[in-house]
C-alpha cells in the first residue's frame, strides 16, 4: 500500500481515538490469550532497534546495529545510517528499493487503457508500513498488532506497526521490538485500542511482509466508464499461483503463497480490476485517493444467467478446496485428522472436494477418506515455475503418483495447472501440450479435464484457440474481493456475471468456479472490503446467485502463509460459514 495511502487512513483512525482519548494508552502494547486464563504478557525488556516514518521504506527481519529516523516531510523518507570513516563522518544512503504494495492507479477521463508489465525482484525479506481496515460498533476496540503463538517462554523480536504525531502530521511507522512471553500461549504483539461514538471503519497501520522473489505484474487492458475512476494494482509473486494452497514442502515447512487470483471483467459494464496478478501504475497516482462510499455495484440488465451444465451441485454450496496441511504452521495433517476433516465438510453438505496436488499424501489420506464419506474429487497438477513438461521433475513425480494412485470413480474432474498461464510458467501452447501428456499417462481416467485460470487470462488472445481443444470443461477461479467495484453484497451478480462470459470461451463447454471467497481479514480494495460479516454477506451472495456451479475458498485459514499485499491471504477459510 502506497505510504500517503497508510499515513493518510492512520490519520483517520488516530482523529478518531483522539476525539474520545486524546491518546492512545501506550501501556496496552501487549495483549494475550492462553488457555482462557485472560492473562497478559508483560513485556521483560522493550528495545526499539529502528524507526522509519513517511513513505513506505525497507525495514529487514534482522535488526540494524545503527540506524536514525527521519523526520516526516512531504518527500519520500530517506535513511542514513553512519559509515565508519575518517573525519568528517559521511552519511550512506540506503536504496529504498521498490516494493510490491499495491499502488493505486487515475484513470482520468472514460476509455480503454494499456498498463504496462512490471517486475519487481526482493533479495531480502522485507516490511513495509501498510494500512488495513476493519468496520465496527461504537464502543473500545482492539486491532491490529501481530500474532505470534509460542509453545515456551520465548524471547520474540519481529516488526510491528504504529503511528506518530508530530502536530497536525500523522504518520504510520514500522518499529522493531523485542518482547519476553513468559509461557505457552498465544500473544498479540502492540494492538492498538480506540473508543468510537458510532458504528465506523477503522483504518490502522499493520506491518506487511514480503519474502525474497520476484512479483509480476502482467500487462493489462481495462476499459473505464467514470471519470477519475481510481484503482489499486497489487503484484503477485512469481513463486507460487494467487490464492492458491500449493503443495506443501516435503519437510512439512510452511510454504509461502500469493494472494488469491480474480477475473479482471466487472459485468455488465468493465471497470478496472484491482488483480494480485496485475497491472503496476503507468500513470500518476493520487498522494491519498479518498476511498469510495460502499455503494451496490450496477446490476447486469437482464440479470447474468447462470449457465447449466453436468458439472454442478444439488445445493447452494457445489465444493470446496482443501489441502491437508495444519492450519497454523503448514504441516502435513495426518490420515486421521484428514478423515475427521472429511466427515464435517460431507455433514455441511458438501459434494466436492477440490485438491490441488500429491503432496502430503493427499491422494492417499484424502482419497481414502472421500471414498469413505461419499465426497467426488476434483484432482490436479500443480505447475511451478520450474518448467511446464513432463521433463520437469515436480511435474512428472505428480502424474506418475496419480497414475498409480488409479482410484478414477473418486475423480469428477481432473485440473492441469493452476494459473500457471496467468503466472508466466506455461505459455497456452505449453499447457496444452502438457494435457495430452496427462491424458496419455493417465488412460484410466475418460472423466473431463481442464485448466483454472482467470477470465482475464481466458481472454487473451491465443489462449482459447491453443487450450478448448484439449479440454472438456472450462475452469477459472472466480474472486469477486479482487474487483474493486464489487462489495460483498454484490459478490453473487459479479461470479455469475463472469460465469456468464466464461461459457463464451470455449462454446458448448460446461462451466466451473473452481476457486471462489472471500476474506475476512485485511484491507479494502476499493468497495470491497474483508471482515467477518462482510464474508458472510457475500458467502450467501455468492451461494444464492451460483453455488451449485462454484469451488468455495476455503476448508480453513491458513495462518502460516505470508499476509501479502492487501493483507488478507490468512483469513480466507470458510469454517465458520458452514459450521466446520
Amino acid at each position: 500500500m502506497k505510504g500517503a495511502f497508510a499515513a493518510a487512513a492512520v490519520a483517520a483512525l488516530t482523529g478518531a481515538a483522539s476525539a474520545s482519548h486524546g491518546h492512545r494508552h501506550a501501556h496496552e502494547l501487549f495483549a494475550a490469550k492462553r488457555h482462557e486464563t485472560g492473562e497478559v504478557c508483560v513485556p521483560g525488556c522493550t528495545t526499539i532497534y529502528s524507526t522509519i516514518t513517511g513513505e513506505p521504506t525497507l525495514v529487514p527481519v534482522a535488526p540494524v546495529t545503527s540506524a536514525s529516523p527521519v523526520a516526516p516531510t512531504s518527500a519520500p523518507a530517506e535513511v542514513t545510517s553512519s559509515a565508519e570513516t575518517q573525519a568528517p563522518v559521511p552519511t550512506s544512503e540506503v536504496v529504498v528499493v521498490p516494493v510490491p504494495t499495491p499502488a493505486p492507479v487515475t484513470f482520468p477521463t472514460p476509455g480503454t487503457y494499456t498498463i504496462p508489465a512490471t517486475t519487481i525482484t526482493l533479495t531480502d525479506t522485507t516490511t513495509v508500513c501498510g494500512a488495513t481496515s476493519t468496520q465496527v460498533p461504537p464502543g473500545t476496540h482492539t486491532v491490529g498488532g501481530v500474532t505470534t503463538i509460542v509453545e515456551t517462554a520465548t524471547t520474540v523480536t519481529c516488526p510491528v506497526a504504529t503511528v506518530s504525531t508530530s502536530g497536525t502530521v500523522v504518520t504510520s511507522v514500522i518499529v522493531q521490538t523485542t518482547y519476553v512471553c513468559p509461557a505457552a500461549g498465544t500473544y498479540t504483539i502492540a494492538p492498538i485500542t480506540t473508543t468510537v461514538s458510532e458504528s465506523t471503519v477503522l483504518v490502522y497501520p499493520t506491518p506487511t511482509s514480503y519474502a525474497p522473489g520476484t512479483y509480476t505484474a502482467p500487462q493489462q487492458v481495462v476499459t473505464v466508464t467514470e471519470t477519475d475512476y481510481v484503482t489499486y494494482c497489487p503484484f503477485a509473486s512469481s513463486g507460487l499461483p494467487t490464492a492458491t494452497p500449493a503443495p506443501a514442502p516435503e519437510t512439512s515447512s510452511p510454504a509461502n503463497y500469493p494472494p488469491p487470483a480474480q477475473s479482471s471483467e466487472a459485468a455488465p459494464a468493465p471497470k478496472p480490476s484491482s488483480a494480485p496478478a496485475y497491472s503496476p501504475p503507468a500513470y500518476s497516482a493520487p498522494a491519498a485517493p479518498k476511498p469510495k462510499p460502499t455503494q451496490a455495484a450496477p446490476k447486469p440488465k437482464p440479470q447474468p444467467q447462470v449457465p447449466s451444465g453436468g458439472l454442478s451441485g444439488s445445493n447452494d454450496h457445489y465444493g470446496i478446496t482443501y489441502t491437508p496441511y495444519e492450519p497454523s504452521t503448514g504441516n502435513c495433517k495426518v490420515a486421521s485428522e484428514v478423515d475427521q476433516d472429511l466427515a464435517k465438510l460431507k455433514d455441511a453438505g458438501f459434494q466436492i472436494v477440490r485438491v490441488y496436488s500429491t503432496d502430503c499424501n493427499t491422494l492417499e489420506s484424502v482419497g481414502t477418506a472421500a471414498k469413505k464419506h461419499g465426497l467426488e474429487l476434483i484432482i490436479g497438477v500443480f505447475v511451478k515455475g520450474d518448467g511446464c513438461s513432463y521433463d520437469t521433475p515436480d511435474i512428472k513425480s505428480q502424474i506418475d503418483a496419480i497414475s498409480a494412485w488409479a482410484e478414477w470413480d473418486l475423480v469428477k474432474l481432473f485440473v492441469v495447472g493452476n494459473e500457471a498461464i496467468m503466472n508466466g510458467y506455461c505459455s497456452a501452447s505449453q499447457l496444452a501440450s502438457l494435457i495430452s501428456i496427462v491424458k496419455s499417462k493417465c488412460g484410466g481416467y475418460t472423466g473431463p479435464y481442464t485448466i483454472s485460470e482467470t477470465l482475464g487470462v481466458w481472454q487473451q488472445p491465443g489462449v482459447a484457440s491453443a487450450i478448448c481443444g484439449a479440454i472438456d470443461v472450462t475452469g477459472a477461479n472466480i474472486h469477486p474481493y479482487f474487483n474493486s467495484a464489487t462489495p460483498a453484497a454484490n459478490a453473487g451478480d459479479f461470479v455469475a456475471g463472469q460465469l456468464e462470459l466464461l461459457s463464451k470461451v470455449c462454446p458448448g463447454n460446461d462451466v466451473i468456479n473452481l476457486e471462489c471467497g472471500w476474506p475476512k481479514r485485511g484491507s479494502c480494495n476499493g468497495e470491497a472490503c474483508p471482515g467477518d460479516s462482510e464474508q458472510a454477506t457475500a458467502i450467501k451472495s455468492i451461494r444464492e446467485k451460483c453455488g451449485s456451479k462454484t469451488v468455495f475458498f476455503s476448508t480453513h485459514d491458513d495462518m502460516w502463509k505470508q499476509a501479502g499485499p492487501f493483507g488478507c491471504e490468512q483469513s480466507w477459510g470458510v469454517s465458520s460459514i458452514f459450521n466446520l
